[in-house]
């Protein structure tokens, strides 16, 4: 066995949450493994605990067993995601998520079990987010890892029976990695141009911030493309999957999150992904590489510069820039909605989740359905008699206004910001119902989104840098490959009394008109067979403020997979094209429907 953790003698079962044969209520939460380890299992109940998950067993050899189950205190103070474990009906003796710890195994003490089929269940018993990860049983009384290092990693796998190296999943054309509407648009892009590609997405749908998950529309430059695939069936879901599923070059890989890559000196060979509910890791070959996750994620794994935060004034003269730079970040947003019942409802008292929201009472910014958000939502108390003081801007009911971590690390905090923001969602609803209980007796929590809408994270460094004066200025380009409209739309933190609300926003227009994206922003100034679409291409913070917008996203990618075409057809790197194919690589841009000589 590969790594240093070995398997103490004995009987040893690890039962991974994600595995189990029924999930009742219970929803997959694999959205953080990079962060704490493994998948787990969420009691996302809004207050109403969850009917319970189960699963079953083989227990090789009767004897006594020692029970570990690893699980978190969210909220370490108030304990609100309590869970219990029941073995063949018997419940163990403790009550789980109430330690005070971060993720940790504790110990449960020892059953005995007879030999042959054992059911084991999760019951939750607060309704507020309870979360289990994983259920080991030894007859040692070893201590499992805890880690997420690349040991416990063997650990695991050597228990589940899972191969210690990634297995052979093919080679393509092209591989990208991200699947919301960035990915989505580039995988069809390069499936009409004949390539066989292989989509790599680490939710089960696509979409992105637009998926069902989130419900954003996208906004930017769109065309007929990005407008197809963002097209919605009536439960709301995008219909990109089943515009994939008819090319058939193209294979989407759903729930597969990339952990690694394999480097041959200035390019990239291969990703490895690991899917969720398995974990089953799967190396994917390619000779070109799109990075539309909106984290950078191939970049960082592979050693690739990029930026973060706010660029000085200085270092670009860019008039929206702050004096010096910050390194601080658009956050990440949580959507919900709420709804009037036939009937009085009643919300639990939720002190932990107060301590977050305050006096906050205005649930405006609701996710109405998907593809319609800023609604107006319930207000009560001083919130219906807004502070004078206050800009008329900020009043809107926004969903960005409800945003958590700019100053944070959002490649390791990104579990504390989606509970933060959470916690602010349920106190504030409980404030609105307590603060006037008659009138809003029938108010219920419709939905809360799990999975938040995610901000900004790092940015490549390209062969170019786009920045607020280009977009100003309206600055022409030889290599046009993309055209993005919008404003500059700029969120600043620091809320005097709620972290979870902007403190301002700007809303910059500029002229209103379209302006240029240079194929050299698309490409890795590091690597040779790297491109990006989306919010991490080569732009300054400011500049990314614009060219975020998912329906600008879809365009780069339209533009790399044109180009991956040609870097296959000619055997040339990206930055190679500039010089002897750009004429070409535009005229593939607009057969897709980009644009390059006037907007779409």
């Amino acid at each position: 066995m590969r790594g240093n953790q070995p398997v103490a003698a004995g009987q040893h079962i690890l039962v991974e949450a994600e595995e189990f044969d029924d999930f009742g209520g219970w929803t997959l939460d694999s959205q953080f493994e990079m962060e704490m380890g493994s998948p787990y299992l969420l009691a996302h109940g809004l207050g109403e605990p969850v009917a319970e998950a189960t699963t079953t067993i083989d227990v090789e050899q009767a004897g006594s067993y020692r029970v570990w189950v690893r699980a978190k205190d969210w909220v370490p103070s108030h304990h609100p995601g309590r869970f219990a474990v029941s073995i063949n009906g018997e419940r163990l003796p403790i009550e789980f998520g109430a330690n005070g710890s971060d993720w940790s195994w504790e110990d449960a003490g020892r059953i005995d079990l007879a030999g042959g089929r054992a059911t084991i269940t999760l019951t939750d018993l607060t309704g507020f987010d309870g979360r289990c990860d994983a259920i080991y049983l030894t007859t040692s009384d070893t201590e499992p890892p805890n880690g997420i290092d690349p040991d416990s990693r063997a650990w695991r796998r050597r228990l589940r029976g899972l191969p210690d190296r990634p297995v052979d999943g093919g080679s393509f054309d092209l591989v990208v990695a991200g699947g919301g509407v960035t990915g989505a648009a580039a995988a069809l892009a390069a499936g009409r141009l004949g390539l066989t590609v292989a989509l790599i997405q680490n939710r089960p749908v696509l979409g992105g911030n637009a998926s069902t998950e989130i419900g954003l529309t996208p906004r930017g430059e769109t065309g007929r493309l990005i407008k197809a695939l963002s097209a919605r069936s009536e439960d709301g879901e995008l219909v990109a999957l089943g515009l994939l599923h008819a090319e058939p070059t193209v294979s989407v890989f759903l729930e597969h999150q990339v952990f690694d890559v394999v480097l041959d000196g200035r390019r990239i060979v291969a990703v490895d992904a690991r899917e969720a509910r398995s974990g089953r890791e799967t190396r994917f070959g390619g000779e070109v590489f799109i990075d539309c996750t909106g984290t950078a994620i191939l970049g960082l794994l592979a050693g690739a510069r990029t930026m973060f935060g706010y660029e000085s004034r200085a270092e670009y003269d860019e008039p929206l820039a702050p004096e010096q730079p910050v390194a601080s970040h658009h956050g990440n947003t949580l959507f919900f909605r709420t709804r009037d019942t036939d009937h009085p409802t009643d919300f639990p008292d939720v002190p932990w989740a107060v301590e977050v929201a305050k006096d906050y009472a205005d649930l405006g910014g609701q996710l109405q359905r998907p593809g319609i958000d800023n609604v107006a939502g319930p207000i009560a108390g001083p919130a219906r008699t807004p502070d004078p003081s206050i800009r008329r801007r900020m009043l809107k009911p926004l969903t960005h206004f409800w945003e958590y971590g700019h100053d944070l690390d959002p490649y390791t905090h990104a579990e504390h910001i989606r509970d933060h923001l959470l916690r602010a969602v349920y106190g504030t609803f409980s404030n609105v119902k307590t603060l006037e209980p008659e009138t809003y007796a029938n108010l219920a929590l419709d939905w809360v989104a799990f999975v938040p809408g995610q901000g900004e994270f790092r940015r490549y460094r390209g062969a170019y840098v786009l920045t607020e004066n280009d977009i100003r200025e309206h600055r022409r380009f030889e290599d046009t490959v993309a055209w993005n409209s919008g404003a500059f739309c700029l969120h600043y933190p620091g809320h005097e009394k709620y972290d979870f609300r902007l403190r301002d926003w700007k809303w910059d227009t500029r002229d209103d008109k379209p302006f240029e994206v240079p194929f050299r922003c698309l490409y890795s100034a590091d690597l040779d067979n790297l491109m990006m679409a989306g919010k991490h291409i080569s732009v300054t913070h400011v500049a990314g403020s614009v060219t975020k917008f998912m329906g600008n996203g879809g365009q780069h990618a339209i533009a790399t997979a044109a180009a991956g075409k040609i870097c296959l057809q000619y055997d040339v790197t990206p930055s190679q094209i500039c010089d002897n194919h750009l004429g070409e690589l535009q005229k593939t841009v607009e057969k897709l429907g980009g644009a390059v000589g006037h907007p779409v």
